[in-house]
């Protein structure tokens, strides 16, 4: 098991837009292996990108408990979002912070697995939200940016 460390609010580096995967190496490998460790480390996320552990690349990886299990996605693009969702979210980025953002119901994305393979997927409900917010942290933006009333949650206990 290999955990790496989280960049946390505040990082510039969590605000800067991510470069392309030019080539799935043995390193871009490990960085999955890596994160998938580290999102799983005590249950903590059911999603977490590349820049959320200081790396600037389109990688990401989810995994929402349902039958679809660990999704990795590299070079991700988003082709087609409808509906809307308002839910509470929450990052490992951003650890005691919630708010309330409005995501689409429906997402296709498509992506490249670890072997180079693209693949397409289609999205409801929470893997879509999972889906859309490790997406825009590929672009620099943070679920605290798409809180629907402006309101961010203290969820630390004093």
């Amino acid at each position: 098991m290999a955990l790496r460390n989280l960049v946390l609010e505040g990082d510039p580096l969590l605000r800067k837009k991510s470069r392309p995967v030019d080539e799935i190496n043995p390193r871009i490998i490990k960085l999955l292996d890596d994160m998938a460790d580290t999102m799983y480390y005590d249950n903590r996320g059911v999603g977490i990108a590349a820049p959320q552990v200081g790396v600037l690349r389109r990688v990401f990886i989810v995994d929402v408990g349902d039958d679809n299990g660990l999704i990795e996605f590299i070079n991700p693009e988003i082709v087609e979002k409808s509906g809307s969702q308002v839910g509470n979210e929450g990052c490992l980025s951003v650890p005691g912070k919630t708010c309330e953002v409005d995501r689409p119901d429906h997402v296709i994305a498509k992506a490249l697995n670890r072997n180079g393979e693209e693949f397409t997927i289609e999205a409801t409900g929470l893997l879509a939200r999972c889906i859309c917010h490790e997406y825009d942290h590929l672009d620099g933006i943070l679920f605290i940016d798409r809180s629907v009333d402006g309101k961010i949650y203290n969820t630390e206990e004093e």
